[in-house]
């Protein structure tokens, strides 16, 4: 009976938030039309006359949409069951939309979805330009302070609906790299895959920008006008300085994310991105407060966001030990305290920060445990190359070779873990994963939940085969955690097939058992626990979360009610955020109050929401802390030094390695796995991956 009405409750709020979803895309699509115009403004003047105003029109209408599908979307996940199916459940219509069409080196991995999807929204773009242009030209009016040709006042048109382009961008920017309140987890995109959306819409964005800039700067140039505009901050209209300077900072931040500066001056990157407040401000000042009520359910989100991932890496916890595989691998195994409470679904990510090798970067890694088996542990796989990831093994090492009595307490912190919402791959009767280099480690976590779950009453996998591609024989070293599932297979109820093929290598004589025996040899030392005793706890209540995104939205627009009441005159409510000229006769209210008085006003009620979530959510992380998060437990605090042997033998003779190329997928690995599972139903998982690239946090 419990479960039934679960189902009807995951049904209500499903077609909810379609409901929700459908009417914010069909808002956008009538927005630039003269019907939505002419409607508008009628709506906003019966508005001013109540208690909430233009405002809180505005943000109901543009702003709150997104939250509240947020809000919903929250609940439906914390709803959508963790546990592993004890039946198969039914495959739906929308799974073959999933699966790979294009495979490029430039834009990556794309599903016909997702195709589907770039190419509505180019022609949402195409709709929006259209139909502004087309309006603007059947109406040309002469700008009063430039004296324009016609030409010159039909490209600056242009260039003002090209900003409008940007604007779109902006809505969507923020979206995808949430990570606490993840939008793109209900359609089952993880933060590491919607981190490329980001990229491409502010890449957009900045075009777009550039062009909106660039054009209306050469109209200035050609009529003489550019001194007089370009420093003019007006009491009324749209700032030009304002959005010169946020133009600016786009460009700076766009140009110091490019993967050539991101990956060798991480700092530089960091630091710059942090100007999307100065740009989100004066882009504030330079669009008005109408246009910014658009965009502002991105902004909204991404704050929140930001604060509660800030307080929940908060306390630090520590290393309990590593594993240092030896060289030439350079691959390190950590292990961390966990709350026993905290599950986890297999390829969760962590974000982990040591602050000893650096105070502002933060490294997504893998978790190669599983939260059924290790109750009181997690750990993850660092491929040690260069830069951050290099300064930890030497750290590591250091402490191997330190002739200390104990060894060193070294804290991180720890933001996550960040998985799927369901364990979507158990549903296959065979499992294909294929790896390449670092991206075994999702995989690693996949091995170990199935082989938790063989001995219980759940649906699983019963046939698994591993395709690892490496460059050289030393890095199945990685492989190690789950050398007991590939060598010792006659203790699991599960086929695990390995074949691996090694591209930089010549032929050699050399098996699968044996590579694994010879760089399985590892060093393991347990470090201190003095500095942090608290074991990492994860994420809050998905239910409280909800609660906290929808007290800040309406401690907002109490505050924003509260400001314009006191602070904007009764007269000045009809006029004082239209970015258009008034009539004389208004001049001296029209100076009373500057359009950016207003802009200022929603953005402190935004710093005044923020500020009583922090608060609130500052109290409630203090009363957890205390009661419920137990303390990390230590295995020895002094110097454990143990050199692991070669791993016991094993009778397998399925595993397979091939040296000198890479496998021919669709001949070698798809066909002929088909053909061996005797066309039961099979999944499919790729994580192909041989560099480790640093993440903002």
């Amino acid at each position: 009976m419990a479960a039934m009405a679960k189902a009807i409750l995951l049904a209500l709020l499903k077609v909810l938030m379609i409901v929700i979803f459908a009417g914010w895309i069909a808002l956008w699509i009538l927005k630039p039309t003269t019907l939505w115009t002419r409607k508008w403004k009628g709506a906003e003047d019966s508005a001013r006359h109540t208690v909430f105003g233009y405002n809180g029109l505005n943000f109901a209408v543009f702003t709150f949409p997104l939250i509240a599908l947020t809000i919903i979307g929250v609940v439906y996940l914390n709803l959508v069951t963790k546990e592993p199916p004890r039946s198969r459940p039914a495959r739906s219509a929308p799974v073959g939309f999933s699966n790979p069409v294009v495979v490029n080196s430039f834009v990556g991995i794309l599903s016909s979805m997702e195709i589907l999807a770039v190419f509505l929204f180019l022609l949402f773009l195409a709709w929006t330009y259209y139909a502004r242009i087309s309006n603007d030209f059947k109406k040309l009016m002469p700008i009063k302070s430039l004296k324009l040709d016609l030409w010159q006042i039909k490209y600056l048109r242009v260039a003002t609906r090209f900003g409008l382009l940007a604007e779109v961008c902006l809505a969507l920017l923020l979206l995808p790299i949430l990570r606490v309140l993840p939008i793109f987890q209900l359609i089952g995109i993880q933060f590491e895959a919607s981190v490329r959306y980001h990229i491409l819409l502010g890449t957009t964005m900045i075009f777009f920008a550039t062009i909106h800039g660039a054009s209306t700067l050469f109209i200035w140039g050609v009529s003489h006008h550019v001194q007089d505009e370009m420093w003019r901050w007006q009491k009324k209209g749209r700032i030009y300085l304002a959005g010169e300077i946020a133009l600016v900072t786009g460009l700076v931040i766009w140009i110091t994310s490019l993967p050539q500066i991101r990956r060798r001056r991480f700092e530089i990157f960091y630091y710059t991105h942090h100007l999307y407040i100065v740009f989100l401000i004066f882009f504030l000042f330079h669009a008005g407060d109408r246009h910014f009520y658009m965009v502002f359910s991105g902004v909204f989100l991404f704050g929140l966001d930001k604060l509660l991932r800030i307080l929940q890496s908060r306390p630090k916890s520590c290393i309990l030990s590593a594993r240092i595989y030896l060289f030439p691998s350079k691959a390190i195994e950590l292990t961390l305290p966990k709350d026993p409470r905290l599950k986890y679904t297999p390829t969760s990510v962590i974000y982990m920060k040591i602050p000893s090798i650096s105070r502002f970067q933060w490294h997504p890694f893998s978790i190669t445990s599983s939260s059924n088996s290790d109750n009181h542990t997690m750990s993850i796989v660092v491929k040690c190359n260069e830069g951050w990831t290099s300064s930890l093994y030497d750290v590591i090492q250091a402490e191997l070779d330190s002739d200390a009595g104990s060894m060193n307490c070294i804290p991180v912190s720890i933001e996550g873990p960040y998985g799927p919402a369901s364990l979507d791959f158990l549903r296959h009767d065979s499992l294909l994963l294929i790896a390449g280099g670092a991206g075994i480690t999702p995989f690693l976590s996949i091995i170990k939940e199935i082989a938790s779950l063989s001995s219980r009453r759940y649906r699983f996998a019963t046939r698994v085969q591993l395709i690892y591609v490496v460059k050289k024989s030393q890095d199945v070293c990685l492989l190690n955690s789950v050398s007991s599932q590939l060598l010792n297979q006659s203790s699991t109820q599960f086929s695990l097939n390995l074949k691996v093929y090694v591209t930089q290598e010549e032929s050699s004589n050399a098996t699968v058992v044996g590579l694994v025996n010879d760089f399985s040899l590892v060093r393991t030392v347990n470090f201190s626990t003095k500095c942090s005793n608290y074991a990492v706890h994860g994420l809050d209540s998905s239910v409280l979360m909800a609660a906290m995104v929808a007290l800040s939205s309406i401690k907002f627009l109490v505050s924003l009610i509260f400001f314009n009441r006191i602070f904007v005159p009764t007269e000045m409510k009809s006029s004082a955020s239209q970015k258009v000229a008034v009539p004389s006769e208004n001049k001296a209210s029209k100076e009373k109050t500057p359009s950016s008085v207003v802009d200022l006003l929603l953005l402190a009620s935004f710093i005044i929401a923020l500020a009583c979530n922090t608060f609130v959510a500052i109290i409630l992380r203090w009363k957890r802390l205390r009661k419920d998060i137990p303390a990390a437990s230590p295995k020895q605090g002094n110097k454990a030094i143990e050199l692991a042997g070669s791993v016991e033998a094993s009778t397998v003779e399925d595993h397979e390695i091939h040296f000198g190329g890479r496998p021919n997928f669709q001949a070698d690995i798809l066909s002929k796995f088909s053909d061996e599972t005797g066309g039961s139903d099979i999944g499919v998982l790729s994580e192909l991956c041989l560099v480790i690239e640093d993440s903002n946090k």
